[in-house]
């Protein structure tokens, strides 16, 4: 692995595993978080969605999916080096929710969308840009995206002040040469931007892909503690605090979470790799269908699951 200190970690674990567990974290687990990745060293922390309920009517789920500054201010009365941050979907955010930087606890604002809203998004960048956050742009199911529709978001982007924008694996389908393809697309085409890398596990190829990325020099790199995060999980943040040769990181501190928190969190629920998961990553699929199966009766009937993926009334005709 290459020595870059360029590079940094935003830690998902309460965002993306919030996913698993409809959020129910404490909030002591919580600030043990952001105390044991601050020591470890790790840059960002994202600490949930910054979405509104009243956009998602009927969501039942703990704080940290709708983030509140009130309450983010009684979590975090004091911040560390380690940066806040929080993930918004287009068309379930409210813009007046959104304080400016300096009354906000939040440092970084990262916007997730579908390649067919890419627009709506960068009209989001350019709101919470003027408000004096750093941005992202993280464009989801990149493996189903055509060729000419990334090339135009991407021409699109560059106009835009937004400082980070991801290569996103949402189904966990990429392998390294896709991986090594699409960030030399990238950095092609956004030859002033800041790259990132969110991957999935399906195919325990997260990890491998988080590095393919910063060997070729892509920035922020995401990753959850345990590897907690939807269905197959992400990059674990214990393997890229061990594996990147920067001597602030220290993987104790991330080993005592695991203990303490994520290893009895795992006894609960499950996440990573799991069966139907690598099926659906390898047929480049939403993993939804899996979640479901996993949560019914018959969530170890593989073969089924896989011939009824593979059947042909239930293939997509494009």
């Amino acid at each position: 692995m290459t020595r870059d200190y360029n590079q940094k970690i935003v830690d998902c674990t309460i965002r993306d595993g919030g996913l698993v567990n409809n959020w129910d974290f404490s909030v002591k687990m919580v600030q043990d978080m952001y105390a044991g990745l601050s020591e470890a060293g790790v840059e960002y922390m994202e600490i949930g969605y910054k979405n509104s309920a009243k956009l998602l009517k009927g969501a039942d789920a703990g704080p940290w999916r709708f983030l509140n500054e009130d309450f983010l201010k009684e979590v975090f009365p004091t911040k560390t080096d380690t940066k806040l941050s929080a993930l918004v979907d287009i068309g379930r955010v409210d813009e007046n929710d959104i304080l400016p930087r300096e009354q906000s606890q939040l440092d970084l604002i990262r916007v997730a969308t579908y390649i067919k809203d890419v627009d709506k998004a960068l009209e989001l960048v350019d709101k919470f840009h003027g408000y004096g956050y750093e941005t992202s742009i993280n464009i989801m199911a990149l493996s189903h995206v055509m060729e000419n529709e990334l090339t135009e978001a991407l021409e699109e982007i560059r106009k835009s002040p937004v400082d980070v924008v991801y290569v996103v694996d949402s189904y966990g389908s990429m392998d390294n040469k896709d991986i090594d393809y699409l960030v030399s697309k990238f950095q092609r085409l956004l030859p002033e931007k800041q790259l990132g890398m969110h991957m999935h596990n399906n195919m325990q190829l997260a990890f491998s892909n988080t590095l393919i990325g910063a060997g070729k020099g892509v920035q922020f790199l995401d990753a959850s503690v345990y590897g907690m995060g939807r269905a197959a999980g992400n990059c674990p943040t214990e393997l890229l605090v061990s594996q990147l040769k920067n001597p602030r990181y220290n993987l104790r501190p991330v080993l005592d979470l695991i203990e303490r928190h994520l290893a009895p969190i795992r006894e609960k629920v499950e996440w990573g790799y799991v069966i139907p998961y690598m099926i659906a990553g390898v047929l480049n699929e939403h993993p939804r269908s899996g979640m479901a199966l996993r949560a019914s009766a018959h969530k170890d009937k593989y073969v089924e699951f896989y011939d009824k993926l593979t059947s042909p009334e239930v293939m997509p005709t494009n």
